[in-house]
């Protein structure tokens, strides 16, 4: 298998937490190579174990315009990632840096797959007792058209099948009411073309409320509305855990909280973020993970082991042949 491009240098706290995550994922079984300055420090594992290290001078940093620091920061560790992946070098790159950069570096780099009209970001939702909802977009494109939202169903749905083992996966239309009549005209129009789209399972229109139940498995909205829906998910659930936790250390608590904590610890890490690794650019030709700012090393070697097992199931092969096949 090719290695993992990690971008060493992306990140709140780089390059520390991604140093780690790559030699955790590395004596995992999963080949790693890190991508930043010549001088990188902690390449070396405590046993001796060294990451292969592509070289690159530049950060493109979490304020920098996107599009603007791929065109000019060519040595960038994203680019250097992206190109890495382009040049049969990699099979996947993976950052915790800027957002929009990544993706930048991802479409400018490796390229469009042919037919897709827009890459999508596609983050999985926890749902407690079952498997995440794939929510995408998740933030790449502000305005869409309708048939760029089936798109996003197709993509979704093969990523759903491949990530989370689901062998038909549901795909429903995110609006404001379950009858096809509910919604904007984009909402219409789109629940119109997946209607008649084969090959995605479409449920129909699905409201904010059922992204984290088992009623779908792949929530299809706009990046602007997909973008809202996620923040505002991860501050309902990190004011909730807040407060149980400050609830917990709570003196008068403590022996009620010692006999709850075994059955709720697996609950957290249905909740926590860093047990999924991040998001993936569906689109774009080559595996792409978007990792949150914050990542530490435990989310770093999970969105890595996600992109080595992308690469495993060869995902960008079967969505240009699902994009071909739609089109011919």
């Amino acid at each position: 298998m090719l290695p993992v491009a990690v971008d060493a240098m992306g990140g709140d706290d780089a390059p520390g937490p991604n140093i780690a995550g790559a030699h955790a994922a590395a004596a995992d079984g999963i080949p790693v190579v890190l991508v930043g300055p010549s001088d990188l420090d902690g390449r070396e594992a405590s046993d001796g174990t060294v990451l292969d290290l592509i070289e690159a001078s530049e950060v493109i940093g979490m304020h920098d315009d996107p599009a603007g620091g791929v065109r000019r920061k060519k040595d960038s560790t994203l680019v250097r990632a992206a190109e890495a992946v382009r040049d049969g070098r990699a099979g996947a790159m993976i950052s915790a840096g800027n957002t929009g950069a990544t993706m930048a570096s991802a479409l400018l780099r490796m390229g469009r797959i042919k037919g897709v009209k827009r890459p999508a970001i596609a983050t999985p939702i926890p749902v407690p007792g079952s498997t995440p909802t794939v929510l995408l977009d998740a933030g790449a494109n502000a305005e869409v058209q309708p048939e760029w939202l089936v798109q996003f169903g197709q993509m979704g749905s093969i990523f759903a099948r491949h990530r989370f083992d689901i062998d038909n996966p549901r795909v429903g239309l995110l609006s404001i009411g379950e009858e096809e009549t509910k919604g904007d005209q984009l909402r219409k129009d789109t629940f119109a073309l997946l209607s008649q789209t084969a090959g995605i399972n479409f449920i129909g229109n699905v409201e904010g409320r059922d992204i984290m139940s088992d009623e779908l498995d792949v929530c299809v909205t706009d990046g602007f509305t997909g973008n809202v829906v996620l923040k505002t998910l991860e501050g309902g659930m990190k004011t909730v855990i807040g407060s149980l936790l400050e609830a917990f250390d709570a003196p008068e608590f403590k022996e009620h909280a010692d006999a709850l904590m075994p059955a709720l610890l697996p609950l957290y890490s249905s909740l926590n973020p860093d047990t999924y690794g991040g998001a993936i650019l569906l689109g774009v030709d080559g595996v792409c993970i978007i990792s949150h700012g914050s990542s530490n090393a435990d989310a770093v070697r999970n969105g890595i082991g996600v992109g080595a097992d992308m690469i495993g199931r060869d995902i960008t092969a079967e969505i240009k042949t699902a994009i071909a096949e739609s089109l011919a």
